[in-house]
C-alpha cells in the first residue's frame, strides 16, 4: 500500500436519469497525511441554458451551486489552478472537452459549450467549497441538431498512439476493480523514438487524466502522482470500482499546446 498516500483520484457513481448526482468522493492529497471522504452532498447544482443547446450553437450554460438549505455558495477553492472543471463527454464517449467555467460569484459559474453535433451528452462538474471536500455533480442533456453516427467502444489492443507527433504508450501495472493501479504514460517523439523530456506544465501539473465507464456513471479525474515531472514519463494511481468499459483521456502539454490521448480499456 506504499502508493495509497500518493493517490490522487476520486470517482462518482450516478443514475441514469440525467438528473444532478448523489457523489462519494474519496481523496488523498501528497500534501496531507490523511484520507477524507465525503459521506453526504454539501451541495445542490442547477445547470441551465439561455436557450435551447443546438448542435454548433453556442448558448451560454449556467451552473448555478448552493448549499444543501439553498443558499448560494460564496467561496470556492483553487484545484490545479480553476475554481471549476467541466467535463462534457457524448453520450456514446466519442466526444471529450474539459472546460473550466468563470466564476460570475454568489455561486454562479457560466461557460459556453461546443456541441458538435446533436444527440446527449453528459455534463459532469468538480469543484471544492471552501472548507469542504471536492463535489461532484452531472447532468445529462440533450442537445438538437443533426446527431452523429453511434461509434462503439471496442478496447484498445495496443495501448500506443501517435498524436501530433508524439508516441504516447499507456501501461497498467495491473488492471482490476478495487485496488490501487498505477497507470504509466511514457511520451516520445514519433519520428525519432526520442524520449520527450520537455512538458510543459498543464493547470499546474504534468498532466491529467479523466476515465469514465461505458455507461457514463463512473467518473474518475485522476491527477499525476509526481506534478513537477517534464517527462517522459507521467504516472498515476487510481481505482476502477466496476468492471467494465472505461474510456480514458491523457491531457499534456508542450510547446503551448495541450493534446490529448484517448485509450479504451476492459477492466475485469
Amino acid at each position: 500500500m506504499k502508493y495509497l498516500l500518493l493517490i490522487l483520484s476520486f470517482f462518482t457513481v450516478i443514475g441514469l436519469s440525467g438528473c444532478e448526482s448523489k457523489t462519494h468522493v474519496g481523496s488523498t492529497h501528497q500534501n496531507m497525511n490523511h484520507e477524507t471522504k465525503e459521506k453526504k452532498d454539501t451541495t445542490q447544482v442547477s445547470f441551465s441554458f439561455n436557450g435551447t443547446p443546438e448542435s454548433n450553437n453556442k448558448v451560454d450554460l449556467n451552473i448555478q451551486v448552493n448549499s444543501l438549505k439553498g443558499k448560494p455558495v460564496d467561496q470556492f477553492e483553487l484545484e490545479h489552478e480553476k475554481l471549476m472543471h467541466l467535463i462534457i463527454v457524448s453520450k456514446d464517449l466519442s466526444f471529450f472537452d474539459h472546460l473550466h467555467p468563470q466564476y460570475k460569484g454568489k455561486g454562479l459559474f457560466t461557460v459556453i459549450p461546443n456541441f458538435p453535433n446533436g444527440g446527449e451528452y453528459k455534463l459532469f462538474t468538480d469543484f471544492i467549497p471552501k472548507g469542504s471536500d471536492k463535489n461532484v455533480k452531472s447532468k445529462l442533456v440533450k442537445v438538437t441538431g443533426q446527431p452523429a453516427g453511434p461509434v462503439s467502444l471496442i478496447p484498445d489492443k495496443v495501448l500506443t498512439k501517435v498524436i501530433d507527433g508524439k508516441e504516447i504508450t499507456l501501461k497498467f501495472d495491473k488492471l482490476a476493480t478495487d485496488q490501487e493501479v498505477k497507470m504509466t504514460y511514457t511520451i516520445k517523439d514519433a519520428k525519432t523514438k526520442k524520449e520527450i523530456n520537455d512538458l510543459q506544465p498543464y493547470l499546474g501539473a504534468v498532466g491529467h487524466v479523466v476515465a469514465i465507464s461505458g455507461d457514463t456513471n463512473t467518473y474518475l479525474h485522476v491527477h499525476p502522482m509526481n506534478e513537477k515531472s517534464s517527462g517522459p514519463v507521467a504516472e498515476f494511481m487510481t481505482s476502477f470500482p466496476k468492471k467494465g468499459l472505461y474510456k480514458i483521456w491523457g491531457q499534456f502539454k508542450q510547446n503551448g499546446n495541450v493534446f490529448i490521448v484517448p485509450f479504451i480499456v476492459d477492466v475485469p
